[in-house]
C-alpha cells in the first residue's frame, strides 16, 4: 500500500473521530481533527503525484473520503440548526450530477479532470466548515459560510457542465 493511500485511509478513520468529538461538544478537538483530515487531502494528493503513487484505490477513495468528511460536518451543522438542509441537498445534487457526467464521459473514452473551480469549492467548503466548528455561536458566520459554500458549489457545477457540455452530444 502506498503512502498516499495510507494517508487517505487515515482521513477515512478520522471522520468518525471527528463526529464523536463534535457530538460530544468538544468543538476545539473536533476542529483539530477536521483540519488534520482536510489537510491530509492536500498531502496525499501531492505525494501521489510527486512520487508517482497514483492508484485506482486512490482515485476512488480520495474523492469519496473528501465528500464523506464534508457531508458529515454539514449534516452535523444541519442537525444543530446552524445550516439549512437545502444547502446540503444542493451540494449532494452537484456531486451526483458531476459523477453522472463523468460516467457518461468514461463510456465515451474520456476522462474529465477536476477543474480549479472544484478545487476552490473544496477549499472554501473545508475552511468554512472548520470556521463554523469554532464560531457557530455567531449566526453571521454560519450564514456567510453557507452562502460561500452555495456560491462556489453552483459556480463550479455550472462551469463543469458548461466546459464539458459536448459529453451530451452523442447521448441517446
Amino acid at each position: 500500500m502506498t503512502t498516499a493511500n495510507k494517508i487517505t485511509i487515515f482521513r477515512v478513520i478520522m471522520i468518525p473521530v471527528f463526529l464523536v468529538l463534535a457530538y460530544a461538544n468538544q468543538p476545539v478537538w473536533a476542529f483539530v481533527v477536521f483540519v488534520l483530515a482536510s489537510l491530509s487531502d492536500m498531502l496525499d494528493g501531492y505525494i501521489a503525484r510527486h512520487y508517482h503513487q497514483i492508484t485506482n484505490f486512490g482515485k476512488f477513495m480520495d474523492p469519496l473520503a473528501d465528500k464523506v468528511l464534508v457531508l458529515a460536518a454539514m449534516c452535523f451543522f444541519v442537525e444543530r440548526g446552524f445550516m439549512p438542509g437545502w444547502a446540503v441537498a444542493l451540494v449532494l445534487l452537484r456531486e451526483f450530477a458531476v459523477s453522472g457526467m463523468r460516467l457518461i464521459a468514461v463510456e465515451q473514452g474520456r476522462v474529465i479532470a477536476a477543474a480549479w473551480s472544484g478545487k476552490i469549492k473544496t477549499a472554501v467548503t473545508m475552511v468554512g466548515l472548520a470556521a463554523m466548528l469554532l464560531f457557530s455561536a455567531y449566526p453571521w458566520v454560519n450564514t456567510l459560510v453557507t452562502a460561500l459554500i452555495v456560491i462556489t458549489t453552483v459556480w463550479s457545477g455550472v462551469e463543469y457542465f458548461y466546459k464539458n457540455r459536448d459529453v451530451f452530444k452523442n447521448v441517446d
